[in-house]
């Protein structure tokens, strides 16, 4: 009699915009393990067709089609680096797709993808659309990772929190008991990568090293911080629908005069006290702060965060046994687990749904 397969893919490109980050894990016996990860760079004409699909368009339906052929070509190069590490058959694919749009108080949310595409290029089931179940039962769709967190690095007794940076900012506040908090605080990466990719021409600031070189202006922080979105209380979500060059060139009209490396010090921070006052409000009995994502290899802004939180200690994901760049790919492998088990994926007291729900739709190979 053979085993029910216990290897998944999960696939994640998010706001960064830089690439699919894959991993193969097994899920054997209710454990998390990591076999082998994986990283397909977009090719420049492609994270370029992304970006501009972040905003209307002319021709934007065909072109969206277009781009998300495209991105399954690189969900398939990503999965075919995978496939020689898996020693048994793989169960699943479980990709997240690329995030265009995210409006869930209008009902929707968009992530570009062709999962019909996929299954055929790897002749593996494929399983997609993990946020729009949970928008449909009035929640947010987002963050979805906090229930993997909870499972990967949670311990009874523990109050720890978990902060992913990528393009934007989350948390999830494991409180030790069992109870999960969590939301997107604001921006991550994303007006960083943006500022000194028209400065620099870099995608990213490699270590904080240009914002370390800076001084962060007072008045330029408080501006960046008159955003409603950081007042608003959770559940709630955001992308790149509102933390864009707009709004940045708006909260930088009438500071002309500023280097740019002290703006850059000063965005380094806004990203840093959301995050901290976002966790202070969820627990003021936290112990830890574990961060994965790109923002976990930004040695400033990690310790802009443990100051911002009073010398908290705050430490890589690594250090729980998960390498930061991993951990969201790690987290759809096991939402597609999730769903293979009927089990449901969602967190009502972070998405803000009516009652927790199986999440994904299925794509047969």
């Amino acid at each position: 009699m053979s085993q029910t397969p216990t290897l998944y893919i999960g696939l994640m490109s998010g706001t960064s915009l830089d690439g699919v980050d894959g991993v193969l894990a097994d899920f054997a016996d209710g454990s998390i393990q990591t076999i082998a990860a994986a990283f397909t760079p977009f090719p420049p004409a492609l994270r370029g067709e992304l970006m501009a699909l972040q905003a209307a368009s002319e021709n934007e339906l065909e072109r969206e089609a277009l781009a998300a052929n495209d991105l399954a070509l690189c969900y398939a190069d990503c999965v075919r680096q995978l496939l020689p590490c898996a020693a048994t058959p793989v169960a699943a694919i479980a990709v997240h797709g690329q995030t265009i749009r995210h409006r869930p108080e209008r009902g929707f949310t968009r992530q570009t993808n062709n999962p019909a595409m996929l299954a055929e290029l790897c002749g593996i089931d494929v399983i997609a659309d993990f946020r729009s179940r949970d928008i449909a039962a009035g929640g947010q769709g987002a963050p979805l990772v906090p229930a993997f967190h909870q499972a990967a690095f949670g311990e009874p007794g523990t109050v720890r929190a978990v902060v992913n940076i990528g393009g934007i900012g989350n948390i999830s506040v494991l409180h030790g008991d069992g109870r999960v908090s969590g939301f997107d605080t604001g921006p991550g990466n994303v007006l960083m990568d943006l500022w000194i990719g028209r400065h620099q021409g870099k995608p990213y600031d490699a270590d904080g090293a240009w914002a370390a070189s800076g001084a962060v202006h007072a008045p330029l922080l408080e501006a960046l911080l008159d955003e409603p979105y950081f007042r608003q209380p959770g559940p709630k979500s955001t992308g790149r629908d509102l933390f864009h060059d707009q709004w940045l060139n708006a909260k930088l009209a009438g500071f002309g005069g500023l280097a740019p490396q002290d703006v850059m010090a000063t965005l380094t921070r806004l990203t840093a006290v959301t995050i901290a006052e976002a966790i202070r409000k969820e627990s003021a009995a936290l112990q830890a702060v574990y961060v994965c994502g790109g923002g976990a290899y930004n040695a400033t802004l990690l310790r802009e965060i443990g100051s911002a939180l009073g010398g908290i200690a705050v430490a890589s994901t690594q250090v729980l046994g998960v390498a930061p760049n991993r951990v969201e790919a790690l987290a759809f492998a096991w939402l597609g687990y999730r769903f293979i088990q009927r089990e449901p994926g969602n967190l009502p007291a972070v998405t803000g749904a009516r009652g927790l729900r199986i999440l994904g739709a299925l794509y047969p190979a």
